[in-house]
């Protein structure tokens, strides 16, 4: 899996077997999942014109599954737990049902999931974030507007996902603490050109934490002169074990080590990726190749 976002679309491009409510939904096999940002909520069928303009304008075709946002998509909220991720935006107005504003879900495992284990997904996501929008002291389940994608990449290894699941759980706990992190960034009405990145961290016990390169005290963590653009990769975990490794967790699992992964830290390919993000390991693994011959 990787993601980026794009003329106010929030794209997640890989493998994914796939469910969603949003606009022409189902159960099925796609390569991309978008968030789109439009400006009023439309009528389904130009709402579905919508989505099929953004698609078109990356060259993704029919091969997506999408939905449509009110919140741009630099207000999202990226929440990484484990091989869990999760994508939130989310903005409500109090004017009437024309203007209540939208909550759009996106979810990926990268561990399998089995179609019925996608729909119990959807339903963990809901259900926590009626419980984060209650814990705000806003009586409502959610907006008319709102809509779940659940997806996964590889083989089935999880045949349920229920809120007690190894995946529920994670699931769950990213809903909740980024339920109320993607509404404050709409109410503030921040204005960034990436979503906020929070990861589920087991470090001095559990937190959630959030990534900014800024000011980083870790600099460097490589060599003197990288980018950190993309310290937290869009790649992970790739599973290419010319860059990384498996390794024990403190929970008894394995995880995904790339701590000796240099390969976005490079400057020239760090600042190729931005202005391509849409291009693949393969393509960058061979700049780097390119790079390292001149």
């Amino acid at each position: 899996m990787r993601y980026y976002t794009e003329s106010d679309t929030l794209f997640v491009r890989g493998s994914f077997r796939a469910a969603s409510t949003g606009i022409n939904g189902g159960i099925r096999t796609v390569s991309t999942l978008l968030n789109h940002t439009a400006g009023s909520v439309p009528d389904p069928e130009d709402a579905a014109k919508k989505l099929g303009i953004a698609a078109a304008g990356a060259g993704i075709g029919g091969d997506y599954f999408g939905l449509l946002t009110m919140v741009p998509a630099g207000q999202a909220c990226v929440l990484q737990y484990d091989f869990i991720t999760v994508f939130i935006t989310a903005g409500i107005r109090r004017e009437g049902p024309e203007g209540a504003g939208s909550i759009n879900i996106l979810i990926n495992s990268s561990e399998g999931l089995s179609d019925a284990a996608l729909l119990e997904t959807i339903l963990v996501a809901t259900e926590a974030k009626t419980e984060a929008l209650l814990a705000l002291d806003l009586p409502l389940t959610g907006t008319p507007a709102d809509a779940v994608i659940a997806a996964c990449e590889g083989e089935t290894s999880h045949r349920n996902a229920g809120r007690m699941t190894d995946a529920g759980k994670r699931v769950r706990e990213a809903v909740l603490h980024g339920i109320p992190e993607a509404l404050t960034r709409h109410d503030r009405g921040v204005k960034a050109d990436r979503p906020a990145f929070f990861i589920f961290s087991r470090f001095r016990g559990e937190h959630w934490v959030p990534w900014v390169p800024e000011n980083c005290p870790y600099y460097p963590c490589h060599f003197e002169g990288q980018s950190c653009d993309f310290c937290y990769c869009p790649f992970y975990p790739c599973r290419d074990e010319s860059l990384g490794q498996w390794a024990e967790s403190s929970n008894g699992g394995r995880v995904w080590n790339c701590a000796c992964c240099t390969l976005l830290h490079e400057p020239e390919v760090a600042a190729y990726l931005k202005k391509y993000p849409g291009a693949s390991r393969g393509e960058l693994l061979r700049l780097a190749e390119q790079i390292k011959k001149q």
